[in-house]
């Protein structure tokens, strides 16, 4: 599958950059150990606190490997389906009576994606890319659900290859942690049902955009799946 250890790349280079911090001051504290007493005062002091760092370090690495871990999903088949395009709990369901993509009234799906959560998504159904657009904003909490209108966000729109003419927008928004959406998808692409289309990093928020003729599967409370869970239906 396309851009399968994508994000498990994102966190080694995180783990690699603080591993350098952390050496580097190793390395300080051995230097200044070479010379004086008051420096090998100094320097032993540092080469405590580099101890110190390399623990913290090491409870990093395992957080950072685990935070972007990325399970190959299990899409289901079959005609009419929208799968949910991120992992979290979904906590908003409404209509809108106008929508900037797919534009006009449509369902809007939010879920909140905790930090224990995957931030890996995917694509909610066969489609075409039909615009990758970031709007600059906030980065207010992504726990409340009147972020996804302050905070900055990318939208991916989609035109549906399942269904010739529909149109399902998927909207990445950032939260306190989450400062950085990496989309892995460009205009004009096309992408499969279940497909990863991008990477969030740490805390944020996902919304789903969908046509009024579907039928919701899902309510607020459940923990939805990306790839795998069934969020709508054609009747």
């Amino acid at each position: 599958m396309k851009h399968s250890g994508t994000a498990r790349r994102a966190g080694l280079r995180l783990i690699l950059l603080m591993l350098a911090a952390v050496l580097a001051v190793g390395l300080l504290g051995l230097a200044l150990g070479w010379i004086g007493a008051l420096a090998r005062f100094m320097g032993g002091a540092a080469l405590a606190l580099a101890g110190v760092l390399i623990m913290a370090w090491f409870l990093f690495a395992l957080f950072t490997l685990y935070f972007f871990r990325d399970p190959d999903p299990n899409t289901p088949g079959g005609p009419g389906l929208v799968v949910s395009p991120g992992h979290g709990k979904v906590d908003v369901i409404e209509q809108l009576a106008a929508s900037q993509f797919p534009g006009g009234p449509c369902h809007r799906i939010s879920m909140f994606l905790s930090v224990i959560d995957v931030h890996v998504q995917n694509a909610p159904v066969g489609a075409r890319i039909a615009c990758v657009t970031r709007t600059p904003g906030r980065f207010i909490s992504a726990t409340r659900a009147d972020s996804a209108p302050q905070n900055e966000n990318v939208l991916v729109g989609l035109d549906s290859t399942e269904t010739p003419g529909e149109k399902i927008g998927v909207r990445l928004i950032a939260g306190v942690l989450a400062r950085r959406i990496v989309p892995f998808v460009t205009p004009g692409q096309e992408v499969s049902r279940g497909e990863r289309i991008s990477l969030i990093q740490f805390g944020s928020r996902c919304d789903l955009y969908l046509p009024l003729a579907y039928q919701i599967k899902v309510r607020p409370g459940d923990h939805v799946v990306g790839g795998q869970t069934v969020m709508a239906s054609k009747p």
